[in-house]
C-alpha cells in the first residue's frame, strides 16, 4: 500500500523549518506522495498578520519546486473552515488504496483531541509530530499515548529541528533583515516583490 504524507498547517509564510521536517518524515515513512495542505482560515488559532491564502499557496509551490512534492488548494478552495477531519475524508476517498499520514506541529499535535470531531481524524491517518522544545517530547509521548487510548495510530518521531518559526521571518522582514537563511530565495524574492509582512507583527 502506498504511503501519502499530508502537512497542513498555516505556511506564514513557509521556511526551511518545515522543509526539513516534511523531509524527515517522508523518509521515516517512506511516503511515495507528499502533499503540502495550507489552510484557508485555521479553526484551531487565530493568526496574527496571515496573509491572503493564495499569497501562501503560492509561497509553496515555490518552496517545493524540484522536490516532487505536491500542493493542495483543497482547503483553501473550501467554504468552511479548515477542518481536519473534513481535508482526510476527502483525500481518503481520492485516494482510497493508501495509508495516510498527517503531520502538524508539536502545539497542534498537544490539543488534537479536543479539534473538531477528532474520532474521524484517527479514523482516517496516523498523526505524525515532532517535538520544537526541550520539554516537548515528555509531553508529546504522553498525548500519543492518550491518542492510542481513543483508538488513534500516531508517529512522535525526536529529529533535529531548526530553530526558525514563521514569526521570526514576519519579523526579519518588518525590520529589513536578511531571510536568506530561513526560506528558500524563491520564496524570499516572493515576499520582497509583494511586500509581504512589512507591517509590525
Amino acid at each position: 500500500m502506498d504511503k501519502l504524507l499530508i502537512y497542513g498547517g498555516t505556511f506564514n509564510p513557509i521556511h526551511y523549518g518545515h522543509l526539513h521536517l516534511v523531509k524527515n518524515f517522508a523518509e521515516v515513512i517512506g511516503a511515495q506522495q507528499v502533499i503540502l495542505m495550507p489552510a484557508k482560515t485555521p479553526p484551531h488559532k487565530a493568526v496574527k498578520h496571515l496573509v491572503s491564502a493564495q499569497h501562501r499557496l503560492e509561497m509553496c509551490r515555490l518552496a517545493v519546486q524540484g522536490t516532487g512534492w505536491q500542493v493542495s488548494d483543497l482547503e483553501i478552495c473550501r467554504s468552511t473552515p479548515s477542518y481536519t477531519a473534513d481535508t482526510l475524508a476527502q483525500l481518503s476517498a481520492l485516494y482510497p488504496h493508501t495509508k495516510l499520514y498527517f503531520l502538524t506541529g508539536e502545539d497542534m499535535f498537544l490539543t488534537l483531541l479536543s479539534w473538531y470531531e477528532p474520532e474521524r481524524i484517527l479514523h482516517y491517518a496516523t498523526i505524525c509530530a515532532a517535538p520544537r522544545s526541550t520539554d516537548g517530547l515528555a509531553r508529546m509521548v504522553a498525548c500519543a499515548w492518550r491518542i492510542r487510548l481513543a483508538g488513534g495510530h500516531t508517529l512522535v518521531w525526536n529529529i533535529p529541528y531548526l530553530p526558525i518559526s514563521s514569526t521570526q521571518v514576519r519579523t526579519a522582514v518588518r525590520d529589513g533583515q536578511s531571510i536568506s537563511q530561513m526560506v528558500p530565495p524563491a520564496v524570499e524574492s516572493y515576499i520582497r516583490q509583494n511586500s509581504l509582512y512589512e507591517e509590525s507583527d
